[in-house]
């Protein structure tokens, strides 16, 4: 399984030089007019997520910085305050509560009709460490209706476990992606996306447990994982207040887990524009990974009872209402943002051990942001 990996994060590699090179000749065959870099932003967010025994909230702030008209700096600082007490943690060890501290910092850079974008974030928390290192290549062609966009991720992980200091583990993770936008019409936007995933390491829990014969026994995952996504999009303007999004994604891996999502949304300015509304609703279906078991027959060399890698649907709703709440020419513009989504996860092949029953449960997150341009 190593090998086939190697060879696919190889394949994966030389995809991507290929694309690489192909947009290096369309930057060399584009004219002098240059992009738009992003506007000087500072944002100020708060969010809440509550839902089958995880409760997460705390605040996040971005700052975006023009330098001349080619370069943009950005840096933004996340925290989460984790309180677990979710079904894994209940029924194999002791809820916890714990912070997460998280540290991006960005550049942007036009040249001509390319956006080149370059960030780097860091991410602590008491047993688990991420980095990753990403670049982005956005290019437009034929007078701006056709945008192509490219990037990748590395990353490296450091994994830890409470009141264990002889457990020490990490993990690499590597991402490809690709993507076209195309203008069909005045009133309409298409757009394909593709991905491409390798994940090499420790890749489970070292909290969680699995069971056979109903006999808890530690997880064992397989240390490499190599995943491909492709998303369909489009955004219909229906008049001067309304606009319309869909989009669907299909995923698959070597795990064996398939997963298929659709969201379909809504989008209305009314009040003099000085508001705007977005909803939309989302269903989510997944096919449970080859080596995952609610309660496994026999000693396997892979066992996982990880519901994240389980068979389950998960229809979801929500709704983001922005407030123009003050705007001066030349000046600067201030948003106020609330939004609002509800999720519910259904189980079919992971039970509750505590009741026997199949196990469901619904999140809410909620988001505050104060966003201001100048």
């Amino acid at each position: 399984m190593v090998a086939i990996s190697a060879r696919r994060q190889g394949q994966d590699a030389r995809i991507f030089q290929r694309l690489l090179a192909l947009l290096g000749s369309l930057l060399a065959a584009q004219g002098a007019r240059a992009l738009d870099l992003p506007t000087d932003q500072a944002e100020l967010l708060y969010h809440s997520y509550n839902g089958g025994g995880v409760v997460a909230n705390g605040p996040a702030l971005l700052v975006r910085k023009r330098l001349a008209d080619t370069v943009s700096l950005s840096a933004s600082y996340y925290v989460d305050a984790v309180s677990n007490a979710s079904i894994d943690v209940v029924t194999s060890a002791s809820p916890y509560r714990e912070k997460r501290n998280e540290v991006t910092l960005g550049a942007d850079y036009v040249y001509r009709d390319a956006l080149i974008s370059l960030s780097t974030s860091s991410s602590k928390e008491p047993d688990y460490t991420a980095n990753r290192v990403g670049l982005d290549i956005s290019q437009e062609s034929f007078g701006g209706m056709t945008t192509v966009s490219m990037g990748f991720t590395v990353g490296a992980d450091t994994v830890l476990k409470h009141n264990a200091p002889e457990f020490h583990d990490s993990a690499s993770h590597w991402q490809y992606r690709v993507g076209v936008s195309q203008i069909l019409s005045k009133q309409w936007i298409a757009s394909v996306n593709f991905e491409a995933l390798a994940d090499a390491g420790f890749l489970g829990s070292p909290y969680r447990v699995a069971r056979v014969f109903g006999s808890a026994v530690p997880e064992r995952d397989p240390r490499t994982r190599s995943a491909r996504a492709v998303r369909l999009g489009t955004v219909g303007d229906l008049g001067s207040d309304d606009a319309v999004h869909a989009d669907y994604r299909f995923y698959w891996d070597t795990w064996g887990l398939k997963a298929n999502s659709v969201e379909l949304g809504y989008s209305r300015y009314f009040g003099d524009k000085k508001w705007l509304a977005d909803s939309f609703v989302r269903y989510y279906q997944q096919q449970h990974a080859l080596f995952y078991s609610d309660n496994a027959q026999a000693q396997t060399r892979y066992v996982s009872r990880n519901r994240q890698l389980s068979s389950f649907t998960s229809p979801s709703l929500g709704a983001t209402l922005s407030y123009q709440w003050r705007k001066l020419a030349g000046s600067y513009d201030t948003h106020l943002i609330g939004s609002y989504q509800y999720v519910h996860f259904n189980h079919s092949d992971f039970t509750d051990i505590r009741t026997g029953s199949l196990y469901r449960y619904s999140a809410n997150l909620l988001q505050l942001n104060l966003n201001a341009t100048f």
